[in-house]
């Protein structure tokens, strides 16, 4: 699950592990249907899985690491739910969402 309720970092929760991204860290949030390419090929992604067809939804998140360097995590999601994570991470990033089209903003601003 994604968490935006922790005061200094996004925090996605699994049932063995929590990844902490710190606010002033994450430099992109990109929501939409589409996966960037360069994503894709860095990812292990299922090929069943991007064959499928269910309309999926993807937020990417990008950040820096302690050392400097670019990195992304990107996630599946549920469209009906997004828009409180979307508004958070703006208010809490200050950096502003990428819509990749209208439909997109659509779902994300609801």
């Amino acid at each position: 699950a994604i968490r935006t309720n922790d005061p200094l970092s996004l925090v996605f929760q699994t049932r063995h592990a929590a990844v902490r991204i710190p606010y002033d860290r994450i430099n992109l949030i990109e929501y939409g249907q589409k996966v960037d390419r360069r994503l894709l090929e860095a990812a292990l992604i299922s090929p069943l899985f991007l064959l499928s067809k269910k309309r999926a939804h993807f937020l990417t998140v990008g950040y820096s690491t302690e050392d400097g360097r670019q990195q992304a995590m990107l996630f599946r999601v549920d469209k009906d739910s997004i828009r409180a994570v979307l508004v958070s991470l703006e208010a809490r990033t200050g950096v502003k969402v990428t819509y990749q089209d209208e439909e997109a903003r659509k779902g994300g601003k609801g």
